[in-house]
């Protein structure tokens, strides 16, 4: 992948590591799907290649990831959801053709109707947010303590008390900050 671009923040669920896409919300924005191409790299990363991507899909893309990060945020601070937002989510569900497949070592695989089709992709990732939203999945949704990055995630830890989005990333700057300011507080 070209190294122009910022690296994809992976994680394990689909639908909020697609909202990662754009991260740093409330400080500087850093954009990571800033071209169609770059939209066709993060979905083979996360198991739903497709051979190309037009502007308008990335536009597409680019609405139904903002209209999770907006139910998602809600939901997971109580908030009732915006009925533009979910319509979004939902289209984009209905729209999208691709199948569960099963592989020989039992992982769940998605086939798209066709190596061109993102809406395909996109219903997946719409599909995912769904389930997790309407509490589906065994987790909680919940926001980052970092001010400047407030990213929704979707927590399966034990005690369900996670911090951070993730950990090297916003968890690490917080734990730098502070170490930071105990030496100079010691230093002073």
């Amino acid at each position: 992948m070209p190294a122009e671009f910022p690296d994809f923040r992976l994680g394990s669920v689909l639908a909020t590591s697609f909202t990662g896409t754009l991260s740093e919300r409330h400080g500087e924005p850093v954009e990571r799907i800033p071209t169609p191409r770059r939209l066709v790299d993060w979905l083979t990363v996360n198991g739903l290649a497709v051979d190309s991507c037009t502007a308008a899909q990335l536009d597409l893309a680019r609405e139904l990831r903002e209209s999770i990060h907006a139910t998602a945020t809600a939901a997971a601070i109580g908030e009732p959801l915006s009925t533009s937002a979910v319509e979004v989510i939902n289209g984009r569900s209905v729209q999208g053709r691709a199948a569960a497949t099963l592989t020989p070592d039992r992982h769940r695989q998605w086939r798209l109707s066709s190596a061109s089709c993102v809406e395909d992709a996109l219903g997946v990732i719409a599909a995912d947010a769904i389930s997790i939203i309407a509490g589906e999945r065994d987790g909680k949704l919940a926001l980052c303590a970092s001010p400047t990055c407030r990213a929704a995630f979707f927590d399966t830890s034990q005690s369900r008390s996670r911090k951070w989005c993730d950990m090297n990333t916003c968890g690490n700057r917080h734990k730098k900050a502070r170490f930071h300011a105990k030496n100079a507080a010691e230093n002073h």
